[in-house]
């Protein structure tokens, strides 16, 4: 299907990529439909866009790039709202708040996506840790990793182009991602 965007032109999205957010994100409740747009440059982030409102599209990434040691406890009825028993067979990326001062970039470790990658349910989780930061300055992190990033796709996300003549990509949820850990209980790293 083809997909209007403002900021990406119109792009060509697989059905089986439409991520659904049955709660609608916080403050954006009434979008509910949105895939995931890898611009293909070099900064790691990917943007969540949405189906429902072609201006609207939040900036993400894998919280686990820039702080390592990043561990989510979801409550039993937190996985059952995504059709999970672990965070095995899930995606968590952080919202990001990018000012035009590009290095007071933040992401929001409070509130997680969560994406159930064979399912493509979706929500945005308000965790119970108060030591999660809901504005995390990690551009000097990020900074680093990227300097020190090797590429591994295959570690990471699948990718199919999506529209060549803006270079970029739709990416493909891909169910062996390795963003979580491999353990059986309901966290991730």
């Amino acid at each position: 299907m083809k997909i209007k965007t403002t900021r990406f032109g119109e792009l060509e999205v697989d059905k089986k990529d439409i991520i659904e957010f049955t709660e609608g994100l916080l403050g954006f409740e009434n979008l509910k439909k949105f895939f995931i747009v890898d611009p293909g440059d070099q900064t790691l982030i990917l943007w969540l866009q949405s189906i429902d409102d072609s201006a609207t599209a939040f900036p993400l990434i894998e919280p686990k790039i820039f702080q390592p040691n990043y561990m989510i406890k979801l409550l039993p009825v937190e996985l059952n709202s995504l059709s999970l028993e672990n965070l095995q067979n899930a995606s968590v990326y952080t919202i990001l708040t990018i000012p035009q001062n590009v290095t007071e970039m933040s992401a929001n470790l409070k509130a997680p996506i969560i994406i159930n990658n064979k399912t493509k349910l979706a929500r945005q989780i308000v965790l119970q840790d108060s030591k999660l930061e809901v504005r995390f300055k990690m551009y000097m992190d990020l900074k680093k990793y990227i300097v020190n990033y090797t590429s591994d796709d295959s570690k990471r996300t699948n990718v199919a182009a999506a529209n060549n003549e803006q270079g970029l990509t739709v990416v493909q949820m891909n169910s062996n991602i390795s963003a979580n850990t491999n353990s059986k209980s309901p966290e991730a790293n």
